[in-house]
């Protein structure tokens, strides 16, 4: 058990972290500095039980197959997968192998480079364009993590560093071939919730959605018990899609246990954000996840985010609420306010959409 949430905001002119990855590759480093303990009890124990506790796969091939028969069975699975799960491991999914493993390889190359290097690439708010960090808010938080990361907002606009030379065109690529992965399954998700195959994407005007491009480094610990990569969590948004290197760590929440994603080569695991639980009004649920850490090897992980427009208000869909049988059981909140409520609200759970969800049902 952790002895801290990791707390909100604290004075921006606190003094600035050092990136994790300096850190770990210091020759001094034999134990972590004490700011960095997150678990003072022994780690629990994943689940063993294989039947239990094994990831829904989803083969995309099927949904987009004309085949209706095939169609119509893989949308009940998926349908399946988001109730039961909140996310599924997702193959034949369309994107070259090559691709990812560039983009994964330019990540790599992106966090090599000097500090000095990364610095012109810091940022503060949550909008910021690119931001380049540790941990989770930077300076900001009171138990830190073993984490150093790239946000990039990348639809509407698409913004990316300039260096390594390359990565903005390889991520380009990849991040709109992910916006189409993604509108397939909200159309597969739109018709499993009883709505028009294209609700989703109309209702919430998907040309113009909030893309964000994370990509997540987790350096070896000196003493992986003690630290966390990021600490239980669920996402903002619709879908994310994760794609990670042969290392793993990331953990699912399932039935009160955590369960390990393997880092299956050409694979995508598929989380559900909280905005796709509450338009579903709660039918579906967002996965509670984390991202645990080694002492032995470097994982990369990216995880890209798909939301409405910022300026969209996401509440339940009108034809999922009955106001007698099923009330709608989250308040209406526009998009960037509950980016920005996320904030300033500790990471722990789902405490960000608890603020939004009706009290008295």
């Amino acid at each position: 058990m952790a002895t801290n949430q990791l707390a909100p905001e604290t004075p921006l002119h606190a003094p600035k972290l050092p990136l994790v990855k300096s850190l770990a590759e210091s020759a001094k480093l034999t134990s972590i500095p004490s700011n960095y303990t997150y678990f003072t009890n022994p780690i629990e124990p994943v689940a063993s039980d294989p039947e239990e506790h094994s990831i829904p796969v989803i083969d995309f091939s099927l949904l987009t197959s004309g085949d209706p028969a095939q169609r119509s069975k893989i949308i009940q699975d998926l349908g399946k997968a988001c109730e039961d799960w909140g996310g599924f491991m997702l193959i034949n999914h369309g994107v070259p192998e090559s691709l990812i493993k560039a983009v994964i390889k330019a990540c790599n190359e992106f966090f090599n480079l000097t500090d000095e290097e990364k610095k012109e690439f810091d940022g503060k708010h949550v909008f910021d364009p690119i931001k380049c960090g540790t941990s989770l808010h930077g300076r900001m938080d009171t138990v830190l993590c073993w984490r150093d990361f790239l946000k990039v907002i990348v639809h509407p606009e698409f913004h990316f560093p300039y260096k390594p030379t390359g990565f903005g065109e390889l991520a380009f690529e990849f991040c709109k071939r992910l916006r189409k992965l993604v509108r397939e399954l909200l159309n597969g998700i739109s018709e499993n919730l009883g709505l028009e195959e294209c609700y989703i994407e109309k209702t919430l005007d998907l040309d113009s959605g909030f893309q964000l491009f994370a990509a997540n480094l987790y350096p070896p610990c000196p003493q992986p018990e003690l630290a966390i990569g990021i600490p239980p969590h669920t996402d903002h948004g619709l879908l994310t899609i994760l794609a990670q290197n042969e290392i793993g760590g990331l953990q699912v929440q399932h039935n009160g246990k955590w369960v390990n994603v393997d880092a299956l080569s050409n694979c995508f695991f598929v989380n559900i954000g909280d905005h796709l639980e509450i338009l579903s009004n709660g039918k579906y649920k967002s996965l509670v996840h984390q991202a645990i850490v080694n002492n032995k090897a470097t994982r990369i992980s990216l995880a890209i985010a798909h939301g409405p427009p910022l300026d969209a208000i996401v509440s339940p869909a009108a034809e999922l609420v009955n106001n007698e049988s099923y009330p709608a059981a989250y308040v209406p909140m526009k998009y960037k306010e509950y980016l920005e409520l996320q904030q300033i609200n500790p990471l722990d759970s789902k405490t960000t959409l608890n603020r939004v969800r009706v009290q008295n049902l």
